[in-house]
């Protein structure tokens, strides 16, 4: 009961990571709203989780979604405090010079704008509370980057600045945020980092991390679970590699 009587938002909890953390912080006692762009996996999720879930079709990127996935948490559950800002995205491996505009600008727009916007949303709300606590999804792309991967590389770099940037901004409102930096992992993305999902591709991505493996799902709903609880209440700004010993 780790999250007894704490009010979390997941985005991008339909699947991978995301759902995850929202099955952990469920089976701990939080209620959670599930936030995604696929309704039909979103509802899924939440028919399995039971009445401590809630579905609130989400785009990260868009403010008017944002604002509501917010209110939804407030108004279904009657608080929030934790946002866990996890929807990502990514193009497939490939030269910066094959990368399209639109491309580079909706990886930004998910990874980047989608994290300032759940701030802009969440902040007021953990105000009135007097605190709470925001968990960024950022990567080991933002630490040790892969090549291929320019844009989305730089996308997690800004997600780690803008975690230690707010960490210190908002601790006087008792707002902490913090950050995960899982490696690659057995997600709907994987795919799209490696460029191909062959055995070749899966083996030489496995011989970058020093344990042999990639992060699961659980690797990151474990870590998760400990950031936003209050075990943690005295760390904020910390972006804590999950990655097997990748970024030593």
């Amino acid at each position: 009961m780790r999250l007894q009587g704490k009010v979390a938002v997941v985005t991008g909890a339909a699947s991978g990571f995301g759902e995850a953390m929202a099955r952990r912080f469920v089976a701990e006692d939080a209620k959670v709203v599930v936030a995604d762009i696929n309704d039909d996996l979103g509802h899924a999720v939440v028919a399995d989780l039971g009445d401590n879930a809630a579905y609130q079709h989400a785009d990260v990127s868009r403010k008017a979604d944002v604002d509501a996935m917010v209110a939804a948490a407030v108004e279904t559950f009657g608080r929030m405090d934790i946002l866990v800002n996890n929807a990502g995205y990514t193009h497939r491996n490939m030269p910066m010079m094959d990368v399209s505009e639109d491309e580079f600008d909706r990886i930004f727009d998910v990874n980047v704008k989608g994290i300032f916007l759940g701030a802009k949303a969440a902040i007021p709300v953990f105000r009135d509370q007097g605190g709470g606590v925001m968990l960024n999804i950022a990567s080991t792309a933002g630490v040790r980057p892969r090549p291929g991967l320019v844009s989305y590389n730089a996308s997690k770099f800004a997600a780690i600045g803008l975690t230690k940037s707010m960490a210190i901004e908002l601790a006087a409102d008792q707002i902490r945020v913090v950050a995960l930096n899982p490696v690659a992992g057995e997600t709907p993305l994987l795919e799209k980092f490696m460029g191909e999902d062959t055995p070749e591709k899966r083996a030489a991505f496995k011989a970058s991390v020093p344990l042999g493996r990639f992060s699961t799902p659980e690797d990151i709903a474990n870590t998760a679970l400990f950031l936003v609880s209050d075990e943690a209440e005295f760390l904020t700004g910390v972006c804590v590699e999950v990655d097997g010993g990748r970024c030593i």
